[in-house]
């Protein structure tokens, strides 16, 4: 073996590979809550009887939470530790979770979306603490590699949460079963409504008492601390020397535009199969593949990175993005959900490589306020799913009513990912010599 291959740093060394493992994990329980509520957009619009922008509202509630809790949960680790901030966000995490119990009671869909809401506290604490600790467990060099690492247990969440919502809510619908479920009498209508959120709120009821029992576990492990020395910079300081960091600037834009891509995408993809006479429950196996598609491209580009650097791997990953974002738009029919399933192995590496770009380079203070920044930037996955609602909502609630520019208005909705990959795709271009 070469002087070279010995000296060239490892991924994950030995000395940390224990936390490294312990934190991963943590990685599978966001993608979990993930995929069991995408799925929720299209249950309470029948369910409720909602619109295609209203019952968007569940993506609001969802990603809101991360823009509203993300900086209180950085400067609270920033000021305790990272254990805190696991230890909070898996209670948070938990309790919303409960939520869902009272809401299914009263039916109000705003309950559940404060249910939602106060999960993603918690979610937010988890993503701020566990991606930087990633990132600062060995060698610098090597970090944008190792979170791309850690982000594989990601889509191992999202197939779980999919085959929970499949097979124990989406098979278990009786209003998914009516095809005029409006023009049912009321008492019918009560009971089938009444009936639907009992089995919706069952996976999160038990998804809740599952995360408390982590809590409570975890309580009793201890886990290193990566210099959380005195003598920090002050929080106005750390602020103004993140703002003129072009790098980490453009990352949060990029990182806002990404997740919104990634939600719009996992989202409509029932109202893109919808609109071909495709059924939710036969649906959520498209977006199953588009899941398998998420994890092999997340381990295809964690491999890539020993080769190419970060910014390249970017750009070529949105390019071929933006090739199937357009085949989505303008292919009608099957060969169109091909390519909408097609651009999840795309959007695999994006939110990691984006996270390591920004952050490459800070140091451990800025790191924590940093990635605050980075996680408030799922709001995009808030803000563009209900834009993309009311485009499909522009000649009625249904999602194929009329054409805009020769396609459908599902069709076309999707050309809001496509301009999110060309904003990410210049992002790649612009830092290709990172790493």
């Amino acid at each position: 073996m070469s002087d070279k291959d010995n000296n060239k740093p490892k991924v994950v060394s030995k000395e940390v590979l224990v936390p490294f493992i312990l934190i991963t994990s943590l990685f599978a329980l966001w993608g979990f809550a993930n995929a069991v509520t995408d799925p929720m957009v299209q249950a309470f619009k029948k369910v409720l009887e909602l619109t295609n922008s209203e019952a968007a509202w569940v993506q609001m509630a969802f990603y809101g939470g991360y823009f509203c809790m993300a900086l209180p949960a950085a400067i609270f680790v920033r000021k305790y530790s990272y254990k805190s901030g696991v230890l909070l966000g898996l209670f948070l995490y938990g309790v919303g979770a409960l939520l869902f119990y009272p809401a299914a009671i009263t039916e109000q869909f705003w309950f559940f979306c404060l249910g939602l809401y106060v999960l993603t506290f918690g979610l937010a604490f988890l993503e701020t603490t566990a991606n930087p600790y990633i990132l600062s467990m060995g060698d610098p060099r090597t970090a944008t590699q190792r979170l791309n690492l850690a982000q594989a247990f990601n889509p191992v969440g999202l197939i779980g949460g999919l085959l929970v919502a499949q097979h124990f809510v989406l098979k278990k619908l009786k209003s998914d079963d009516i095809d005029n479920f409006s023009a049912l009498d009321v008492l019918e209508k009560t009971q089938i409504r009444t009936a639907d959120l009992i089995v919706i709120r069952n996976p999160y009821v038990i998804l809740g008492l599952v995360v408390l029992f982590l809590f409570i576990l975890l309580l009793a492990v201890k886990m290193p601390q990566v210099n959380n020395e005195e003598g920090k910079l002050s929080l106005r300081k750390t602020f103004i020397s993140l703002s003129k960091n072009k790098k980490y600037v453009f990352g949060v834009i990029a990182q806002v535009f990404y997740v919104g891509a990634q939600i719009m995408c996992w989202t409509y993809i029932y109202q893109y199969a919808e609109a071909i006479g495709i059924s939710s429950s036969d649906a959520a196996n498209y977006q199953f593949i588009a899941f398998i598609l998420f994890l092999v491209g997340r381990a295809v580009g964690t491999y890539m990175l020993k080769y190419i650097s970060a910014g390249k791997l970017l750009m070529l990953f949105a390019l071929f993005a933006i090739i199937a974002s357009l085949g989505t738009i303008y292919i009608e029919g099957i060969i169109g959900l091909y390519c909408l399933v097609s651009l999840s192995f795309f959007m695999s590496v994006m939110f990691p490589t984006i996270y390591g770009i920004a952050l490459d380079g800070l140091d451990e203070e800025s790191s924590k306020i940093g990635a605050a920044g980075l996680v408030m930037a799922i709001v995009g996955g808030a803000l563009m799913p209900k834009f993309q609602g009311m485009i499909i909502d522009i000649a009625g609630n249904g999602v194929n009513d009329t054409t805009i520019m020769g396609v459908s208005e599902v069709n076309f909705s999707f050309v809001l990912p496509l301009i999110c990959f060309l904003v990410i795709c210049f992002y790649g271009k612009r830092f290709i010599s990172n790493n």
